[in-house]
């Protein structure tokens, strides 16, 4: 992390900062997705991304240079998922070269090191709001002319994405690129709730999701009713853990797994060699070696809590890229989720096809498969 010292006062600071982005456009009260009205000049020239992996919606929005605007990052990209990164950087070398610093919700966000990069906004998502408040820093960035703003594709990622893109719209002056996705995710997620809502009879399976399965030596993490929990009650499933995890995030215990005796079971992974080297994590993710995931995804099926489930028995266990659940592509998880529920339902719907479209449309990297795997030959 960068630790540079602050030479200027507060005041001049704050001019400064006002004074060039006021020359950039006009300015804007824009209400943020925690509801906070925050006065910007937008369009926005120099962003910090809370999270690195927030590129995900600004390539989508600044698709001809999606790094044109980021003046510096968080370091998770890289981390959380190596294949993703590595696409955009054969394309884009400046992006290695990008400032990156540490996190609010571990309190190692530099103010100072902010102030020297003279970012128009920094963009933060919602569930760094308790340490943020905590912490002051909002109070802190206001000081120095540095207006913060929430956006949220994970905690509540179906009710908030569109919003949040939205907001992001505004600040870069792209509304009319934000709608066109937003009008595209709509109607991709509209060809599995659509066919759902017409079921008759729909049986609807118990879906156990895995949260990063491997990533430790515990079993397990889940989602309740939000964030892939809700993915899979969209796509005709049950989430096994809707009403034992009270929120987003939480465990399940093996003994509850074997008890509901899931019908499906559906891992999330990502290439985390640099989080976990040499781990049974699952890699998924942009040119994965799928036959490397099956095989580690059979493995983590050796697991006590699973040996015996019907899902294993019958070979309906899955494994889906991880970052599904923090960003704005989250429907085409739906429409893979969907087909591995009710095969007979979607056998024509094609995920990788609905993916394939959304890079050529939206995104500046070629599309590459690797982002789902299953042991269910017949799939």
């Amino acid at each position: 992390m960068f630790n540079v010292r602050v030479v200027a006062t507060a005041a001049a600071l704050s001019l400064a900062l006002f004074s060039g982005a006021a020359e950039a456009g006009e300015k804007m009260m824009i209400k943020d997705i925690s509801g906070r009205e925050v006065e910007i000049s937008v369009p926005v020239e120099r962003v910090i991304l809370g999270e690195g992996r927030q590129i995900y919606f600004t390539a989508t929005l600044d698709t001809d240079a999606p790094f044109k605007r980021i003046v510096g990052w968080r370091d998770d990209f890289k981390k959380a998922d190596l294949d993703g990164y590595n696409a955009y950087l054969e394309k884009y070398l400046e992006m290695d070269k990008i400032p990156t610093f540490g996190g609010m919700k571990d309190g190692t966000f530099d103010i100072e090191q902010a102030v020297t990069l003279k970012p128009d906004v920094v963009i933060m998502n919602i569930d760094a709001k308790s340490a943020t408040e905590e912490s002051g820093y909002i109070e802190k960035l206001a000081k120095v002319g540095i207006p913060l703003v929430y956006v949220d594709f994970r905690e509540k990622a179906m009710e908030h994405t569109d919003d949040s893109m939205r907001i992001i719209g505004k600040l870069y002056g792209k509304e009319g690129r934000a709608e066109d996705f937003i009008k595209f995710r709509n109607e991709q997620l509209a060809r599995v709730t659509g066919v759902i809502a017409k079921a008759t009879d729909l049986k609807k399976p118990v879906v156990f999701m895995e949260r990063a399965g491997g990533y430790s030596d515990d079993c397990c993490m889940s989602f309740g009713d939000e964030n892939f929990g809700e993915m899979v009650e969209l796509a005709g499933g049950t989430n096994l853990a809707k009403d034992i995890i009270p929120g987003t995030f939480g465990t399940v215990n093996p003994e509850q797994i074997i008890a509901s005796n899931p019908d499906q079971v559906i891992v999330t992974g990502a290439n985390w060699e640099l989080y976990v080297p040499g781990g049974k994590w699952v890699g998924l993710g942009a040119g994965a070696d799928k036959a490397e995931a099956t095989r580690k995804l059979a493995a983590l099926m050796q697991r006590p809590a699973f040996t015996d489930i019907k899902a294993v028995k019958t070979g309906n266990v899955h494994a889906i890229w991880h970052q599904f659940y923090n960003n704005p592509y989250q429907f085409v998880a739906v429409q893979q989720i969907a087909k591995w529920l009710h095969p007979d339902l979607f056998k024509d719907l094609d995920p990788d096809a609905t993916f394939k479209e959304l890079h050529q449309r939206f995104l500046p990297v070629e599309y590459r498969t690797g982002y789902f795997v299953s042991l269910n030959t017949g799939l």
